[in-house]
């Protein structure tokens, strides 16, 4: 059984690196409206996620979840694989 704790954040966004071990690098893309020029702006952020069964690959597009920290720079954990990307 897993406990949840509050509510956690989750995003989603397209797999850019999977080249560590059960840790994927995720981009995640929002557009906002700016408060003073009112035009819409697109910011990326990268996200190091935690990816247990290695089952994520570049050009997947992933829900990631909000999770304790389990190292210096992971924070998120990789909740569901929405697509895959086309194998060539």
């Amino acid at each position: 059984m897993e406990r949840k704790r509050g509510n956690q954040k989750t995003r989603v966004g397209t797999v850019v690196s999977d080249r560590m071990e059960k840790t994927v690098v995720v981009m995640v893309e929002r557009k906002y409206l700016h408060p003073m020029y009112k035009k819409y702006v697109q910011q990326r952020q990268k996200y190091k996620t935690h990816d247990p069964l290695n089952s994520a690959r570049i050009g997947d597009r992933v829900v990631i979840e909000e999770t304790r920290p389990l190292s210096k720079d992971k924070r998120w954990k990789l909740k569901e694989i929405v697509q895959r990307a086309p194998v060539l």
